[in-house]
């Protein structure tokens, strides 16, 4: 019997990996990797791995999930050493959980490797601490993305006002939704909100707005996925600690609107 390892690969940044995961990369006998898996990982792996790609757009999806998991039984079972990569870390929104259960009920061992999530990472590459003794000692990690006709899972009702820092995923496309939720519920239209798309990489961009505009300014500004949505009075730390346009001048940071 093989091995599957659920490995958290970060949030883009091909250095932000873990020691074990880079390990794992480089003696795995097939990789299955997502679209937000940063290729240049991939090129630490053996040749004669083998490399499957089970990236998933948003409402397209190469490989349904149901089929991943029967993948990596299958490999499990021919003794190879498998390395499931996944974006950011698999238990936050990575669906790992479904895997290693469809795993265990299978009978295929497992090992989980955590991997530094893009709502931690891609704020602090924009200069934006999540918690601060003076801003905020709470934060929830929120997905923004239902289940395929299903309904609507999140209680913003209950988040408006009793954590302060909100760390949204999958949210682009529900933005004016999420936003009114907020303000509805007693969240101050006034609240900072940072928008940063594909934090940590190159091609970072982090506008800054206020919860009033935030959907409109995305729209102005066709922000795309993947993007962290950060509500909380900690945004208004980016303007003294951002730091990551100096390092990478490349980077791409719009017109900052708050």
């Amino acid at each position: 019997m093989g091995k599957v390892y659920l490995v958290g690969a970060g949030p883009g940044d091909p250095e932000l990996i873990t020691v074990k995961g880079l390990h794992l990369i480089r003696s795995a006998d097939v990789i299955l990797y997502d679209r937000l898996v940063n290729e240049e990982l991939l090129d630490e792996a053996r040749p004669s791995a083998e490399r499957i790609y089970c990236g998933k757009l948003p409402h397209a999806h190469p490989l349904k999930q149901e089929a991943i998991n029967h993948l990596l039984v299958n490999q499990a079972r021919k003794k190879k050493r498998v390395v499931r990569l996944k974006g950011g870390d698999p238990f936050v929104f990575g669906r790992g959980g479904e895997e290693a259960a469809f795993l265990a009920k299978a009978g295929i061992p497992f090992e989980i490797v955590p991997g530094v999530t893009a709502g931690i990472a891609a704020p602090a590459y924009a200069g934006i601490p999540v918690t601060h003794r003076d801003y905020s000692s709470s934060i929830a990690f929120v997905t923004g993305h239902a289940k395929k006709g299903g309904k609507e899972t999140v209680d913003w009702s209950k988040l408006a006002t009793s954590v302060d820092t909100l760390a949204i995923y999958m949210g682009v496309s529900s933005l004016a939704h999420i936003t009114a939720e907020l303000i509805a519920h007693g969240r101050q239209p006034a609240t900072p909100v940072a928008l940063i798309e594909w934090g940590t990489t190159d091609h970072q961009r982090t506008i800054t707005t206020s919860l009033k505009e935030a959907s409109e300014e995305a729209g102005r500004r066709h922000l795309l996925n993947p993007a962290m949505i950060i509500v909380g009075e900690v945004v208004r730390l980016r303007e003294t600690l951002k730091w990551f346009e100096a390092v990478r001048p490349s980077v791409n940071t719009a017109r900052e609107a708050y």
